[in-house]
């Protein structure tokens, strides 16, 4: 997988680090995302945490909804990606 060109994003990533509080977050996101979008950032991020808790495939699907192509994704980018999953979940379940 080809990882972000950091330059091109900078501006994204700074813009979120400026966000204090969830509100804060809230009010950014549901300006730049679609309600889709939200929705699908954050069934990969509890898709995430359980998979880390030790669920397989089928009850992360049954728990969440999402499809075996979309667990199998995330799976690969807690293994093998660049770390962020692993980033905001630490503390959770690491």
């Amino acid at each position: 997988m080809e990882k972000f060109k950091i330059e091109k994003y900078d501006g994204f990533f700074e813009a979120i680090l400026k966000l204090k509080t969830t509100e804060d977050c809230r009010k950014f996101f549901e300006d730049v995302c679609t309600i889709k979008e939200l929705e699908d950032i954050s069934q990969r991020l509890e898709v995430a945490a359980l998979l880390k808790d030790g669920n397989n495939y089928q009850e992360v699907s049954k728990k969440t909804g999402a499809s075996t192509a979309t667990i199998s994704r995330v799976n690969k980018c807690i293994n093998y990606g660049s770390g962020g999953y692993n980033i905001v979940l630490k503390g959770e379940k690491d």
